[in-house]
Formats: structure tokens, sequence, C-alpha cells
């Protein structure tokens, strides 16, 4: 099953995740301290919380999750083959999970990444390339990829 990734900016972890867990009815499916992700059913949604107090109220990313790398390198082709640019990451350490992704930005700059969970991890964040136009790396889900 895919689904739809939502990484949010908030203030203070606790309270949001107090918001959001009575917005979809749910328990988050991991916390870390400044972190916490939900896998909700209905509507199918990752939705991820990142304490970052300066951009507390804005997009972090968004994301597609997919179950296989195989679906990753079809939708890395399938981009490419489309002429947008795209960084392709594999093994890497990110929102405390080991992912393979593909990151590709939209005309305004949002990032968007589609990936799978490989499995779990104790690192919050490794140091990635930014998708587009940009030569300096970036730290993952730490605010704007771009």
């Amino acid at each position: 099953m895919s689904r739809v990734q939502l990484a949010l900016n908030v203030s203070d972890v606790d309270a949001a995740v107090d918001f959001y867990s009575k917005l979809f009815q749910a328990e988050p499916a991991k916390r870390r301290p400044g972190y916490a992700n939900f896998a909700i059913a209905n509507p199918p949604l990752k939705l991820v919380l990142i304490e970052n107090a300066q951009a507390a109220g804005s997009l972090n990313h968004l994301g597609v999750e997919v179950e296989t790398t195989s679906e990753v390198t079809t939708a890395t082709n399938r981009l490419k083959a489309l002429e947008l640019l795209t960084v392709s990451e594999n093994q890497v350490d990110c929102c405390y999970a080991l992912q393979n992704k593909v990151w590709v930005e939209d005309p305004d700059g949002a990032p968007w990444e589609i990936y799978t969970v490989l499995a779990d991890s104790t690192a919050q964040r490794a140091i990635q390339p930014t998708p587009v136009n940009v030569q300096e790396p970036k730290a993952c889900c730490s605010g704007r990829i771009a």
C-alpha cells in the first residue's frame, strides 16, 4: 500500500502529538525526542512531526511512502524519463529509519520524496544532497530541502 506523507515543522512535538492523536483518533507509530510519526489508515497518510520552533507551522517536506525499493526505482526511472531532475539516496538514515529514496522538487521548490523504509534506525538525520540546483548538502528532515 502506498500512502502520501506530510512532514510538518512544529514548535512543541508533545502538543502536536496530542492534537493529531485526537484529530486522527490514532497514536504515533514512532516517538523519539523532537520527532513523531503516525501511520494513519483512514485516510491513508504518513504524518511526520518534526520539532523545529524556528519554522513551526510550515511544511517540512512531502512524500509518498511505497513498500519496496523496486517501486522507488520505478518512480525514479519514470521521473527521469519525464526529464525531471532527481536525486537518489540508498541506505540513508533519516527520520529514525533506514531508507531508499528519490527526491524531486515541484516548480515552486516544494521537496517531494518517494521512499521505502528498510529498517528502524536510531539516527534522526543524515546529510543528503538537495534535489535541484543546489550543491550544498542539507540535513534530512530539518527544514526545507532546497
